[in-house]
């Protein structure tokens, strides 16, 4: 199915196609999405087909807002604190790039859960996003539109690329603003605790509720979230990781004629070209440094980077301040073995 432009018709038609039980891939502020009924089993079972998810991975429940919340999690099981916790992170960062682990209403599907007792839930804030769900009438469960463990889509052209005709429809958004997954925040534990790093920012979380934990990476098959396995958003291409300061100081280390380089901002590029004879292949996540351009542009400048065909990808890791958690979360990801 070709991508299709965002109309009130093909936003129809994408609802009708999820309430049948097809897939739609649709824009979200994050990255594009790979959607289905999330209350019907074998339309989730399409979503770990076509991407070749294993099933110990849970999906993320995509709803309009707090007046959809319960028809996916029970409420009832939250204690007062987690219950005023809720509150405060749905008013603050909802529509937005948060997403809640909550106890699990007995109607969603063991599959979108992975069989935990809890749910990922989260409403995205893209004016299609949104309307395709009000339109479908139902909350919809969508990971990213990615074949699994591979790069993330934030263009229509993305998606098309690696999944091609297994998907219904693609509905163009243009690309993607915050260019990151969502955080991901567990809020029924006793001490909250981020799952993964994304697009709403620790300081941020802290601001509104007060400390929170980091989950460890996940070494086994029993993810609690999406995000949490070791490999992740990867490239084709190998990617490497590096430190400024261990860089600047290694040229010969990284010197290699078929590789390009992925910089966190100009001077650290300008820095590095100061030290080569030979002319490199390089990518600018922001010129100016800007942690937020930065975080925007990544898996754009990962897919360009990896048409190259180049032998390898050395990527700059940025400071650990803000969205540049979730960055360093991504690209080390990248960086690892696959599983």
């Amino acid at each position: 199915m070709p991508i299709v432009k965002i109309t009130e018709e093909s936003l129809r038609q994408a609802a009708q196609l999820i309430s049948q039980g097809e897939l739609v891939a649709f824009p979200t502020e994050t990255v594009y999405g790979l959607g289905a009924d999330a209350f019907n089993s074998e339309a989730v079972l399409k979503i770990f087909s076509v991407k070749n998810r294993p099933s110990f991975d849970p999906l993320i429940v995509h709803i309009t807002g707090v007046e959809m919340l319960e028809q996916a999690a029970d409420l009832s099981l939250l204690d007062s604190k987690a219950k005023k916790n809720l509150e405060i992170l749905t008013g603050q960062f909802w529509p937005g790039p948060l997403t809640l682990i909550l106890p699990k209403q007995k109607t969603v599907p063991d599959l979108v859960s992975s069989g935990l007792s809890t749910v990922a839930v989260r409403a995205p804030a893209n004016e299609t996003a949104l309307q395709l769900i009000k339109l479908s009438g139902t909350a919809i469960a969508a990971p990213s539109a990615n074949p699994f463990g591979y790069l993330s889509p934030t263009s229509a052209e993305h998606v098309l690329e690696m999944l091609g005709d297994k998907v219904s429809v693609i509905l163009d958004g243009g690309q993607t603003q915050v260019g990151v997954e969502s955080t991901v925040l567990d809020i029924c534990t006793e001490q909250s605790i981020i799952l993964r790093h994304g697009g709403i920012t620790r300081e941020a979380i802290e601001e509104a509720i007060g400390k929170v934990e980091t989950a460890e990476i996940c070494t086994g098959n029993n993810p609690s979230s999406p995000g949490m396995l070791k490999s992740h958003y990867a490239p084709k291409t190998p990617l490497s990781v590096f430190h400024e300061l261990a860089f600047s100081g290694s040229a010969n280390e990284y010197a290699n004629t078929n590789a390009a380089f992925l910089f966190f901002d100009g001077p650290s590029r300008d820095k590095w070209l100061s030290m080569q004879k030979a002319s490199c292949k390089t990518y600018v996540l922001s010129e100016t440094g800007d942690m937020n351009e930065a975080a925007s542009r990544l898996f754009e400048a990962l897919h360009l980077l990896d048409r190259l065909k180049v032998d390898i990808i050395y990527a700059q890791l940025v400071p650990e301040t803000g969205l540049g958690l979730a960055i360093n979360d991504r690209l080390k990801k990248a960086s690892a073995p696959c599983l």
